[in-house]
Protein backbone atom coordinates (compact mmCIF):
# COMPACT_ATOMS: atom_id res chain seq x y z
CA UNK A 1 0.00 0.00 0.00
CA UNK A 2 1.16 3.17 -0.79
CA UNK A 3 2.06 5.97 1.78
CA UNK A 4 -0.13 8.23 0.96
CA UNK A 5 -2.95 6.16 1.01
CA UNK A 6 -2.24 5.14 4.47
CA UNK A 7 -1.70 9.48 5.18
CA UNK A 8 -5.47 9.60 3.74
CA UNK A 9 -6.82 7.00 5.76
CA UNK A 10 -4.77 8.68 9.25
CA UNK A 11 -6.09 11.94 8.19
CA UNK A 12 -9.74 10.24 8.29
CA UNK A 13 -9.31 8.58 11.62
CA UNK A 14 -8.11 11.45 13.19
CA UNK A 15 -11.16 13.64 11.81
CA UNK A 16 -13.22 10.81 13.31
CA UNK A 17 -11.44 11.19 16.74
CA UNK A 18 -11.65 15.19 16.56
CA UNK A 19 -15.21 14.71 15.80
CA UNK A 20 -16.07 12.09 19.31
CA UNK A 21 -14.29 14.77 21.24
CA UNK A 22 -16.21 17.35 23.07
CA UNK A 23 -17.63 20.36 21.26
CA UNK A 24 -15.01 22.84 22.02
CA UNK A 25 -12.49 20.96 20.35
CA UNK A 26 -14.03 20.93 17.35
CA UNK A 27 -12.69 24.08 15.98
CA UNK A 28 -9.37 23.39 17.19
CA UNK A 29 -9.36 20.30 15.71
CA UNK A 30 -10.82 21.48 12.00
CA UNK A 31 -7.30 24.11 11.96
CA UNK A 32 -5.41 21.34 12.45
CA UNK A 33 -7.00 19.16 9.80
CA UNK A 34 -6.95 21.81 7.50
CA UNK A 35 -3.10 22.58 8.13
CA UNK A 36 -2.59 18.42 7.59
CA UNK A 37 -4.66 19.07 4.37
CA UNK A 38 -1.81 21.27 2.72
CA UNK A 39 0.76 19.13 2.23
CA UNK A 40 -1.71 15.90 1.45
CA UNK A 41 -3.49 16.76 -1.54
CA UNK A 42 -0.58 17.67 -3.25
CA UNK A 43 1.52 14.77 -2.07
CA UNK A 44 -1.50 12.25 -3.06
CA UNK A 45 -1.83 14.23 -6.20
CA UNK A 46 1.84 13.36 -7.48
CA UNK A 47 2.01 9.90 -5.79
CA UNK A 48 -1.46 8.20 -6.36
CA UNK A 49 -4.19 9.65 -8.83
CA UNK A 50 -5.79 13.09 -9.50
CA UNK A 51 -8.78 11.30 -9.30
CA UNK A 52 -8.33 9.84 -5.69
CA UNK A 53 -7.37 13.30 -4.41
CA UNK A 54 -10.37 15.39 -5.68
CA UNK A 55 -12.52 12.13 -4.09
CA UNK A 56 -10.81 12.57 -1.41
CA UNK A 57 -11.22 16.75 -1.32
CA UNK A 58 -15.26 15.85 -1.98
CA UNK A 59 -14.98 14.07 1.55
CA UNK A 60 -12.90 16.77 3.21
CA UNK A 61 -15.88 19.12 2.46
CA UNK A 62 -18.24 16.80 3.54
CA UNK A 63 -16.12 16.59 6.87
CA UNK A 64 -15.34 19.90 7.12
CA UNK A 65 -18.74 21.71 5.55
CA UNK A 66 -19.05 24.38 8.41
CA UNK A 67 -15.61 25.61 8.31
CA UNK A 68 -16.30 25.85 4.43
CA UNK A 69 -19.64 27.75 5.23
CA UNK A 70 -17.57 30.16 7.23
CA UNK A 71 -14.96 30.95 4.75
CA UNK A 72 -17.46 31.33 1.88
CA UNK A 73 -19.24 33.88 4.22
CA UNK A 74 -16.05 35.12 5.25
CA UNK A 75 -15.06 36.00 1.77
CA UNK A 76 -18.43 37.18 0.52
CA UNK A 77 -17.96 40.05 3.32
CA UNK A 78 -14.48 41.03 2.00
CA UNK A 79 -15.69 41.04 -1.51
CA UNK A 80 -18.78 42.72 -1.00
CA UNK A 81 -16.69 45.43 1.18
CA UNK A 82 -14.40 46.14 -1.54
CA UNK A 83 -16.77 46.53 -4.39
CA UNK A 84 -18.85 48.65 -2.32
CA UNK A 85 -15.72 50.65 -2.67
CA UNK A 86 -15.96 50.92 -5.67
CA UNK A 87 -19.75 52.06 -6.23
Amino acid sequence: MKIAIALLAAWVVLATLIGLMPRRFHWRGAIVLMILLVPLVPYVWVQVNPFIALLFLAGVMSILRWPLIFLGRWINRQVTRITDRFQ
